[in-house]
């Protein structure tokens, strides 16, 4: 079973380097073939495109459309394996992250059981506080909480963490791929919503990944989890975000909301 990793990165030099290296140290004693790297130098200024590029073995494919979803999209469409890993920039891999994913898709599927097609889990923020860290878990809970009462109660929706998802290829496929109409806010409840309806789609908090918590400390964590908040609701029940604007963090002006789409 290939595993595909699609890294998008706009940017991102600073962070690519240690995002790789997490990649890289779990994947080398695996099989020739058994996994692949691709970044998705998304319309990039900086030398985000050299530094993926000093990597050995990783791919680099360039999409110039600015958007998350777009560069999500590009990197599936290089892609090649069953399994294709979606892990932002920033992000790192916890001990163990890949033989977690192999592990959960090799199961067999049980009688009456939907297959799986899209496993997740929460992101540690390595660069908050202890006290933080326990506001975002209990933040976790609440939205775990609703999640359960949607999918088991309600039975709408489902939920992936953006960043920390790994789907099968032709599930994804299946669905058309990501919604390009949605650059930030809501692209990851979206793309569960849409793939609950072909299979089971998993959240489990034994899947963790390290991320950077530079957009809650730029934006306030009371803000974003109320930005979260509505538009996971909001794309869950109506099909589209709440939210039409987001605060782009690597930008200089970087407290000018930029438009989606």
């Amino acid at each position: 079973m290939r595993l595909s990793f699609v890294v998008p990165a706009y940017n991102e030099e600073a962070y690519l380097p240690a995002c790789l290296e997490s990649i890289l140290e779990q994947t080398r004693g695996l099989p020739a073939g058994t996994t692949e790297i691709i970044v998705v130098n998304n319309a990039s200024t900086d030398r985000t495109r050299e530094v993926a590029l000093s990597f050995p073995g990783v791919t680099v494919v360039d999409e110039p459309r600015k958007g998350l979803t777009f560069a999500r999209q590009a990197g599936f469409a290089a892609s090649s394996g069953e399994l294709v890993a979606h892990v932002d920039s920033d992000s790192r891999l916890t001990p163990g992250w890949v033989e977690r994913v192999l592990a959960a898709f090799a199961e067999p599927t049980a009688p009456g059981k939907r297959p799986l097609v899209a496993f997740s889990g929460p992101v540690i923020y390595y660069d908050l506080t202890p006290r933080q860290r326990v506001l975002v878990h209990v933040f976790y809970l609440t939205a775990w909480a609703t999640y359960a009462i949607n999918r088991y109660i309600l039975r709408v929706g489902s939920m992936v963490q953006g960043g920390n998802f790994v789907t099968g290829r032709d599930a994804l496929a299946a669905i058309g791929g990501f919604n390009t109409a949605i650059t930030f806010y809501g692209e990851d409840t979206d793309i569960a919503r849409r793939l609950h309806d072909v299979g089971e789609v998993r959240f489990t908090f034994d899947l963790k990944m390290f991320s950077s918590a530079r957009r809650l400390k730029n934006e306030g964590m009371l803000t974003m989890a109320a930005r979260y908040s509505i538009n996971y609701l909001w794309t869950t029940f109506f099909k589209r975000p709440f939210t039409n604007t987001h605060i782009d963090i690597r930008e200089p002006d970087a407290l000018d909301p930029q438009p989606e789409g």
